[in-house]
């Protein structure tokens, strides 16, 4: 097999790249597998990417048919769709688990958006994936939401593996963080087979920044674009090193913990001004994971560069914010809008799907 920079990301930097993608043609026709051989070692979806997937393929119109035919309501047959493409994803992804030792081969399902806010439905809804899928390697995502995190720490109590999603903010990773130890805290017995990654957007703050700082137009503004969030990635890193150390931890270790590995999402450039590859080649460092869609996956194979970074330079991170803020651009505000803008995205592309098998559902 021909080693790629993907390969050399794992080896030499202990960062895993995962595909921030998943399509049913892909799992039959080699693709997937495809991106696998080439270093990828664990797959994140979202219903935006399930809204592409279903309503711009016929691959789903069989199985459509027959669960409806079965007598499934229209969203019952949106979840029985979702969850046959996550099963098969993970019976490809299995050997990867088994041979990193649980550290990859993961392929993550979310639950419904609309319950980003809601608690206990976010905790009914994640267990009934992860009873409904019933195999180790998959990951349920559940918002970092206000209602969110304590719905994370009670799925890590119960031993259900988490990826947590739509973190913004360093203060409300550090709340993810301790909902993530307070859960282990609570489970009972062996902890090895628990695992969590806490996803940390980062090109949409760029965006959102950007704007505000086009919106003020000084010189001094317009120098900080494209700024913020490398910066507040290596922050979020930081407060990681910081966190996962120390007696507390030490006793979770000893009973199988692993730690709570960051995971850079969002990390395809929104602008043309940008490289490429800037959200990879500035955010690698070790027990990191960052999930990359297929584009930037093979912008990143054709002239990435594999080398730390995430680490480098803490003190200019911390002044590159400072900065911004000192300017009038509060970051709390751009988090807490980010995050509504998120959840609404989600919640959009899950009705806008349900609305478009409804009116299949009335054609076939």
């Amino acid at each position: 097999m021909t080693e790629t920079h993907l390969h050399t990301l794992f080896a030499e930097q202990n960062q895993s790249p995962w595909l921030d993608n998943l399509r049913r043609n892909w799992i039959h026709n080699g693709e997937l597998q495809a991106w696998l051989d080439k270093g990828v070692l664990g797959i994140t979806s979202n219903p935006s990417i399930f809204q592409k997937a279903i309503e711009g393929s016929d691959d789903y119109t069989e199985q459509f048919r027959e669960l409806l035919a079965a007598g499934k309501s229209i969203e019952e047959a949106y979840w029985g769709l979702v969850i046959t493409d996550i099963e098969d994803a993970l019976a490809l992804t299995r050997p990867i688990y088994d041979s990193t030792n649980r550290l990859d081969g993961y392929v993550s399902v979310e639950v419904d958006p609309g319950l980003a806010r809601d608690q206990d439905g976010t905790e009914a809804a994640a267990r009934s994936l992860w009873d409904t899928i019933d195999e180790p390697n998959v990951y349920i995502k559940i918002p970092a939401t206000v209602a969110g995190v304590p719905a994370i720490e009670n799925m890590i109590a119960e031993k259900r593996s988490v990826n947590v999603t739509l973190l913004f903010s360093v203060e409300r990773y550090r709340a993810v963080m301790e909902a993530y130890i307070a859960g282990l805290e609570r489970a009972e017995g062996d902890l090895s087979a628990i695992s969590s990654v806490a996803s940390f957007f980062i090109s949409r703050v760029d965006v959102e920044v950007d704007s505000r700082l086009d919106a003020i137009g000084t010189p001094e503004a317009l120098a900080l674009k494209g700024k913020a969030a490398v910066a507040n990635g290596k922050l979020a890193y930081a407060a990681f090193v910081e966190t996962f150390r120390g007696p507390r931890w030490d006793a979770l270790v000893e009973r199988g913990a692993q730690v709570q590995r960051p995971l850079w999402a969002s990390t395809s450039t929104k602008s043309d001004d940008y490289p490429d590859t800037l959200y990879v080649d500035a955010l690698i460092g070790p027990n990191t994971v960052n999930t990359i869609p297929d584009s930037t996956l093979a912008n990143f194979l054709d002239h990435g560069t594999v080398a730390r970074t995430l680490d480098d330079d803490l003190d200019g991170a911390k002044s590159i914010l400072a900065d911004i803020a000192a300017l009038g651009i509060d970051l709390d505000d751009v988090a807490a809008q980010l995050e509504d803008e998120g959840v609404a995205s989600f919640e959009k592309a899950f009705d806008s799907l349900i609305a478009s098998l409804t009116a299949k559902a009335e054609t076939l």
